[in-house]
């Protein structure tokens, strides 16, 4: 009997190493399916020559064109959810697992943010530009994504991945409930209805983040409490 996994691929960056690990335990946490989970680590896709780009200048995590590997890496079949690992999931993954549809090459939030702020998380340059965020959270159709080859991801420009530039059609992006993609901009926004919070300025994880702390932060630490509470 075949097991049916939930494949997720997260997006590493060795800064963000707490958040990557309390997003894994609070997917395994709400989730109702089973999960099986690969954290995008350069260092092992550039062993194994899958990554070889230089790095952007406006680059700012590791894993900003890694996410665009994930149908490659499921050797273009089926379909995988790609996350960035400065989220938090709320609610039952399975649910969002359960909104595919096969006449998308890609699904995803399709928010319309034009950030005001110069710079993001440790200084990084914050840089607007049509779909911003789009790639954040994305359900991928892997056998609809082949224009995503090595090659490809190596040399194309970050605005033409970004941007979805490799598909041929706009259509072909699908849309999904905004609450699965959650941007917080606002640190007292009500909190009640999402499923999965994203933090696009830098999270509670970094020190300098903690002087004002939010509702969200609040969950963010009482989930990594939860994470490495010892039992008797």
């Amino acid at each position: 009997m075949s097991v049916s996994l939930i494949p997720i691929f997260i997006g590493y960056d060795y800064r963000e190493r707490a958040a990557t690990n309390v997003l894994i335990d609070s997917l395994y946490q709400k989730s109702s399916a089973p999960l099986s989970i690969t954290p995008l680590v350069n260092a092992q896709l550039i062993k194994k020559k899958y990554y070889f780009r230089n790095r952007d200048p406006k680059q700012s995590t590791d894993f900003s064109f890694t996410r665009f590997l994930v149908p490659f890496l499921m050797d273009f079949n089926g379909w995988a959810i790609f996350m960035d690992c400065d989220m938090l999931c709320k609610s039952d993954i399975k649910n969002l697992w359960d909104l595919k549809d096969d006449k998308y090459s890609v699904m995803c939030v399709k928010h319309e943010h034009r950030p005001s702020e110069k710079f993001k998380f440790q200084g990084e340059v914050q840089t607007a530009y049509p779909k911003k965020n789009w790639s954040s959270l994305i359900l991928f159709n892997c056998a609809a994504c082949t224009q995503l080859s090595i090659e490809y991801v190596n040399s194309a420009s970050g605005l033409d991945l970004h941007r979805f530039k490799w598909l041929d059609d706009e259509k072909k992006i699908g849309q999904i409930p905004s609450s699965w993609n959650h941007l917080i901009l606002d640190k007292n926004t009500p909190n009640s209805s999402i499923d999965i919070c994203h933090w696009t300025l830098g999270g509670p994880w970094f020190k300098e983040q903690r002087e004002q702390l939010g509702i969200f932060d609040s969950e963010w630490f009482k989930a990594r409490d939860d994470s490495i509470e010892l039992w008797d």
